[in-house]
């Protein structure tokens, strides 16, 4: 009896030493797209290490890993803007990553510049215009859009959207307030109708007629371009684009990138799964299935992709926009932008 009692308590404790080893990463993350998915799955099947995913917006999870400080849930904490990754930082909830491998693979403008967070995907904000009605004379800068030429022409989502919302943080920071608020009541005063819809309802609306410029994010055009839905391929065939600010500070960019959360009880297990989406494999797939821009270097650009043309992008207001993304909101209200 005694022998039985002490085998099936080694065996407890075996047991009990797996779990602990159990290979996982959990995940706090923002995006939302199919492609995670089916990447998270790949890097299981090659690892062995289980991907556990927790979705919510930034803000939330934000409040979430600062609940957990003490003794944190997560791992790794993934979302689609610089800004929350730089709050998180601030907060001091991210660990310095002191990864090689990542920090020769991605240019050292997109990273993190306390060195605590990387991007895995980019997108460009920029200026889509009728080809059939706009004209020649087309905006070439993110300033141009107030111009008063085109009252009630320009097409653009609500102030609560926070691809408007880091648009403005780049002008606050490369302009200044006085440049931003003019900026924000011009464009206002531009528009052909109230904000609605998304991204792809502004080119849907543009080649609908009823705007002429629309300002939307590049990885939209590349998902109406492959739409199944023929109208919405025929929308995107009807707009041109632009990179805006190529003769100064370059096109607003942004990112989704991932930070190690500090305290990490995983974290060769998250460093593994940065290491993993940041491959030329994974990034090309990115690429192919999103529409996003590659973040790594050495990575062609996929063929829709390079017909938008080539770009400089602005990398410096990327790593100002968390200073400054509440004062954007505060401007919005003041221009009067819904």
């Amino acid at each position: 009896m005694k022998y039985a009692t002490l085998h099936l308590s080694a065996i407890l404790w075996l047991s009990l030493c797996a779990l602990s080893q159990a290979k996982e990463v959990r995940l706090y993350t923002q995006r939302h797209y199919p492609a995670d998915k089916e990447f998270f799955a790949q890097f299981t099947k090659d690892t062995g290490i289980e991907v556990k995913v927790i979705k919510a917006g930034a803000n939330e999870l934000l409040t979430r890993l600062e609940s957990e400080k003490a003794a944190p849930q997560a791992d790794l904490f993934i979302t689609t803007d610089a800004g929350a990754l730089d709050r998180a930082d601030a907060a001091g909830l991210l660990d310095e990553l002191d990864n090689k491998t990542l920090a020769d693979r991605i240019p050292a403008g997109l990273q993190g510049k306390n060195g605590t967070w990387v991007p895995i995907t980019m997108r460009a904000r920029v200026i889509v215009y009728s080809k059939e009605r706009a004209g020649n004379n087309l905006p070439k800068t993110y300033e141009d859009l107030a111009d008063s030429q085109w009252k009630g022409r320009v097409l653009i989502r609500s102030s609560s959207n926070a691809y408007n919302q880091s648009l403005l943080a780049s002008i606050l920071a490369a302009e200044g307030r006085d440049a931003a608020l003019a900026w924000a009541k011009g464009v206002t005063a531009n528009m052909a109708r109230p904000p609605q819809g998304n991204d792809r309802d502004q080119v849907r609306s543009v080649a609908l007629g009823l705007g002429e410029l629309a300002v939307v994010n590049t990885y939209y055009l590349g998902l109406l371009e492959n739409a199944d839905d023929p109208k919405d391929r025929a929308a995107r065939a009807a707009v041109g684009v632009i990179f805006p600010n190529q003769a100064g500070r370059g096109a607003h960019v942004n990112v989704s990138g991932a930070g190690i959360v500090k305290g990490a009880k995983n974290r060769p297990h998250a460093v593994a799964l940065l290491e993993f989406l940041t491959s030329k494999k994974i990034q090309a797939s990115y690429q192919k299935m999103t529409s996003e821009f590659a973040v790594a270097e050495g990575i062609k650009p996929e063929p829709l992709q390079a017909k938008w043309g080539t770009f400089k992008p602005d990398l410096t207001s990327l790593h100002e926009l968390a200073g400054h993304q509440e004062e954007a909101v505060k401007i919005f209200d003041l221009a009067g932008w819904k």
